[in-house]
């Protein structure tokens, strides 16, 4: 499994990165607006905190596959290191994914909501589909069920391309979706740290020092 943050606030990736196994950061227009900076400096802040290896996933805004394509040149560019351009799955989309392959980009496919909107972008060349999980929970659909079978189709299909999960809002979503096979999730820092936290561990741990302090001479 690899755990990705979904942020744009600098000092909580800082943090987490700290602490766990993150292995990059994503981000999306609607992120990058509450951070209240330009995308450009955001995401060279983003780079510089997390260095050139993990994996940072911008978004691009065109409504067509030439002004997608030219803002993920522009974007990766201004960022360099373990790049990923992220393109919704609308027609232009899947233009774009194409043609952003041929030109040596890895690509995470967006805004997925059916198994044939990630299918689609698999068999385009897509590196990641992002299938959001919580969104489709509020429509009464099942976002679990559409991530499994999409990972099945994955499987049945010989593609390459990896489920990177998305948007989430408890615990046991993430839970769920480690269950159907996704290769990947993008969360939020807060909800990284539920995923470690139960209180029956924090009572562990006061009752282990409570025991062991007068025998635990070892500084």
């Amino acid at each position: 499994m690899l755990y990705l943050l979904d942020t744009a606030d600098v000092d909580a990736i800082r943090k987490s990165i700290e602490f766990y196994p993150i292995s990059g950061v994503t981000t999306n227009p609607t992120i990058i607006a509450q951070r209240g900076k330009n995308v450009i400096e955001t995401i060279k802040e983003i780079r510089a905190c997390i260095g050139e290896d993990k994996m940072l996933h911008v978004q691009t805004l065109g409504e067509t596959s030439e002004d997608m394509i030219k803002e993920a040149n522009i974007l990766r560019d201004a960022v360099k290191g373990n790049f990923y351009a992220k393109i919704p799955v609308n027609e232009q989309g899947i233009k774009a994914i194409r043609l952003l392959k041929k030109d040596n980009f890895n690509v995470t496919a967006t805004a997925i909501f059916t198994q044939q909107q990630a299918l689609i972008a698999s068999v385009a060349g897509a590196d990641f589909v992002a299938p959001y999980v919580n969104r489709l929970d509020n429509i009464s659909s099942s976002g679990i069920n559409v991530v499994e079978d999409i990972v099945n189709l994955i499987k049945n299909f010989q593609l390459s391309t990896k489920v990177l999960a998305a948007s989430f809002k408890n615990v046991e979503q993430v839970h769920q979706v480690s269950l159907s096979g996704a290769h990947s999730v993008t969360i939020s820092p807060e909800l990284c740290s539920n995923l470690l936290y139960h209180p029956l561990t924090q009572e562990s741990i006061i009752d282990f020092i409570l025991d062991g302090y007068t025998y635990y001479d070892i500084k």
